[in-house]
């Protein structure tokens, strides 16, 4: 019967007499795929005669038949709400025997999802003593594998097994996919290589799950001994292939397979053709991708989203944006939450915040906001832009949140300067059961390290022993920085000897902790095991060894790298190389000759470049040259406002107050405001900021007076305020009371307060250790009995005595 003809039909009552009419209705709506006619059909069953349809007292066989058509109309037509609603209704007894149907619900999910609810079917299914057909397995096997559901899976395999259907090719292909897809790469190859009879599709299934799974080697000799056995690749075995030669940047191997389609005529497909140019895409071949993508007769959304993808992996970005202006002035397709994160990422890249909030407005009104994935890009794409706060607000208000989100939330915080956020993030994300995973792991490190928070770290670092994150190289460096960082340097080369692999990272962190600690000849020795082990060091080695011998006074050693370099390594010095050099000379001393070396620089010097000798000048009290230096500063533009804070000093520290009046003017008429002396001190796990002369802390008297009691201490010791630090116009004593409560004297009186006498004290400073707080640091130290370590949180500044990064007045400085 046609549609035409249901309708005819459904006008007269009369001429439906009996539940076979409306099977023959319901099967012409099927055919048709027309929902709106078979939800007309199904009123009149439950309306004219028939309430009791959807009673599992039925035990009528031709109404429980409607029933069984009626659940097929409605998967048919996507409604698997509806299906399953008409399905529960069906008698048991009349779905005992209709493995078919049971089959058909279950395919329904595994495709469409919730794929839970295939699992619950299938398990439903032999509560109620249906035997599965070798058709159920595959669709039961993809709902597994989409949850990574193992341990199901297994059961699963267990039945089929029982029923003696595990050497079925349907049912042993359905779990070497199942097992390929959640890594269980040997389970998959023992199955593939027990199979009697292999088709195309184990084949296939079998290099997919290779290919998944970055295995190169593997894929392609699968591949080789597939037509060995006299089977010819199809279209699938090339689309499984193909991410595998892209993921290895075998080029030629891709170009080999791009022939084979063209031979077998596969390139007209347009999966193999999205395929072909995402490989050449991760093959750094962008005018191939693009030339694949131009000659394609049909572009589907996903070719559309790979192409733009492709721009953004090569760094095309601002290509990538006008790909997707062109896509949405055909006005064909609509983006897809995958593309939408895409653009989002090419935006992040060109910190692009204008076409970045413009994404966000169309992901609010196609509702794709709601996916997690577009979030959690959204985030990141806001901390890289720099705009922390629109990417907290965004955080606090998205309703389902996961380990991505927590995250790039972290790295966010980290990434704009608030370590103390960060730390705060990740114990919500901890109180809110959601376990950190590596890529969480990499970012929290670095928090820890800002602030050298090393009980954090070395929580994190247990954490990550127990989840096996330490046998990853990225994890490891981590931890190397972040030790180092916290005064722990024995740690970091602990950390750095055990690692199952190293990569040029590990080596340039090593070095440049050994230079943080002032350890210059430390840095110097593994630079050259480096060497004798066959490491070739980058143009990043160089920087952290010229960095090491600056602060540790090795003025000859780090000038004879900076030639060898070039002269031994053939590696080109970059502006960061220059600038460690006028840093390396400026810290001994050599102002004429770091100035000159200036003057020959290949390039322009930028502002970095001055600022470094503009400190030296500070260090040096050399006014002159100071004030020269600062002119050519200021007619650059200056960046920030720590170039006119050392001129002011400099005036200041000479007794020039007009002059360092004069400095700050500038500096408030440019637009630039001194940051606050910051000091943090990490107490059980609670990280504490101090500023100077801070008196909002809870624990201010205390404080104040225990700095009163060490001061009196101090002074039978021999100290004496050096009031040359105190760069403002007031009477000696005043100057006293203001070096006194200097914020990291108040952090190591609050340490002193709270630790047991047994612990260091780790202090963070934000900005410049003066000479006078490094000297009391040690007659403190002395008098307490204990270890006072601190480091400096911007590692272009260092401690104004020692010219190191990090000090501990366990030693002598």
């Amino acid at each position: 019967m046609s549609c035409a003809s249901a309708r005819r039909v459904l006008t007269s009552r009369s001429c439906v007499t009996n539940t076979y009419d409306y099977v023959q209705l319901i099967e012409a709506c099927i055919a048709s795929k027309s929902l709106r006619q078979g939800k007309i059909v199904h009123q009149h069953l439950l309306k004219n005669g028939n309430n009791n349809v959807n009673t599992t007292t039925n035990t009528n066989n031709s109404t429980a038949i409607a029933l069984d058509k009626l659940t097929r109309l409605y998967i048919t037509c996507n409604e698997l709400e509806l299906a399953r609603r008409v399905f529960d209704t069906i008698p048991n007894t009349k779905k005992e025997n209709n493995v078919i149907l049971w089959n058909l619900m279950i395919r329904a999910y595994a495709w469409d999802g919730p794929f839970e609810r295939a699992i619950d079917l299938y398990n439903q299914m032999i509560e109620s003593g249906v035997t599965p057909s070798k058709y159920t397995y595959p669709f039961v096997l993809k709902a597994c594998s989409g949850l990574q559901a193992i341990e199901v899976g297994k059961k699963i395999h267990d039945h089929a097994k029982r029923l003696g259907l595990d050497s079925d090719v349907y049912v042993c292909t359905a779990l070497i996919d199942f097992y390929a897809k959640c890594g269980c790469l040997i389970q998959a190859r023992n199955l593939f290589d027990n199979m009697s009879n292999r088709d195309v599709v184990a084949w296939n299934a079998m290099i997919a799950g290779s290919s998944l799974h970055g295995m190169y080697y593997d894929t392609i000799g699968l591949l080789v001994q597939m037509q060995e056995v006299g089977l010819i690749p199809n279209s699938s075995t090339v689309v499984a292939v193909l991410p595998a030669i892209g993921e290895a940047n075998v080029l030629s191997q891709g170009k080999a397979v791009h022939g084979y389609c063209m031979r077998k005529i596969f390139h007209a497909d347009v999966v193999v053709a999205t395929g072909l140019l995402d490989m050449y895409a991760k093959c750094w071949c962008l005018s191939y991708s693009r030339r694949v993508f131009d000659i394609m007769g049909v572009k589907n959304e996903v070719t559309w989203s790979a192409m733009i993808g492709a721009y953004v992996i090569c760094d095309s970005t601002t290509a990538a944006l006008e790909l997707f202006d062109q896509m949405l002035l055909e006005g064909d397709l609509s983006p897809s939450a995958v593309m939408l994160g895409t653009i989002l990422r090419a935006c992040a890249k060109l910190t692009d915040l204008s076409r970045g909030r413009q994404i966000h407005g169309y992901t609010i009104k196609s509702g794709c906001f709601l996916d997690i994935m577009i979030g959690n890009t959204l985030l990141s794409m806001y901390a890289k832009c720099g705009i922390i706060d629109d990417a907290m607000r965004f955080f606090d208000e998205m309703d389902s949140k996961d380990t991505v989100s927590y995250s790039a939330i972290i790295s966010g915080c980290v990434q704009n300067g608030n370590a103390e956020e960060a730390l705060h993030i990740f114990q919500k994300m901890q109180m809110s059961r959601i376990n950190p995973d590596l890529a969480t792991m990499i970012g929290f490190f670095p928090a820890c390290s800002h602030l050298a928070a090393l009980q954090h770290g070395a929580c994190g670092h247990g954490y990550s022993i127990v989840r096996g994150f330490t046998t990853d190289t990225s994890i490891c460096n981590a931890l190397i920085d972040m030790y180092s960082k916290c005064g722990k340097i024995d740690i970091a080369r602990l950390v750095f000897d055990k690692m199952h692999k190293r990569d040029i990272v590990s080596w340039n962190a090593m070095i440049v902790g050994y230079g943080i600690h002032g350890l210059g000849m430390e840095a110097l020795s593994l630079f050259h095991v480096m060497q004798t082990i066959g490491v070739e060091p980058d143009d990043v080695t160089f920087i952290c060894l010229l960095s090491a011998c600056s602060h540790s006074g090795l003025a000859m050693e780090g000038k004879h790298w900076f030639f060898a370099m070039s002269e031994d390594f053939n590696i080109v010095p970059r502006l960061e190389h220059y600038m460690c050099m006028v840093d390396l000379l400026g810290r001994a001393g050599l102002l004429d000759e770091a100035h000159d070396f200036i003057r020959s620089m290949p390039f322009k010097p930028d502002v970095r470049i001055w600022s470094a000798l503009l400190s030296a000048c500070r260090i040096h009290n050399n006014i002159e040259l100071g004030e020269e230096v600062s002119n050519k500063i200021q007619n650059l533009g200056p960046e920030g406002t720590g170039n006119f804070v050392l001129l002011s000093n400099i005036y200041s520290a000479a007794g020039r107050w007009d002059d360092a009046a004069h400095v700050r003017i500038m500096q408030r008429d440019w637009g630039f405001k001194k940051s606050p002396g910051c000091s943090w001190v990490e107490i059980n796990g609670v990280v504490h900021a101090f500023v100077g002369g801070d008196q909002s802390h809870p624990q201010s008297a205390q404080i104040n007076q225990k700095l009163e009691e060490l001061l009196v201490e101090m002074k039978k010791l021999g100290y004496r305020a050096e009031s040359s630090f105190v760069l403002q116009d007031v009477e000696e004593e005043e100057k006293e009371r203001i070096l006194l409560y200097h914020s990291e004297k108040l952090a190591v009186a609050f340490g002193i307060l709270s630790l047991n006498p047994s612990k260091p004290i780790l202090v963070t400073k934000n900005l410049r250790v003066c000479g006078d707080c490094h000297t009391a640091l040690k007659y403190i130290a002395i008098i307490t009995k204990r270890d006072i370590t601190w480091n400096l949180l911007q590692q272009n500044l260092s401690c104004f005595s020692c010219q190191s990064y990090y000090c501990s007045y366990e030693l002598a400085c």
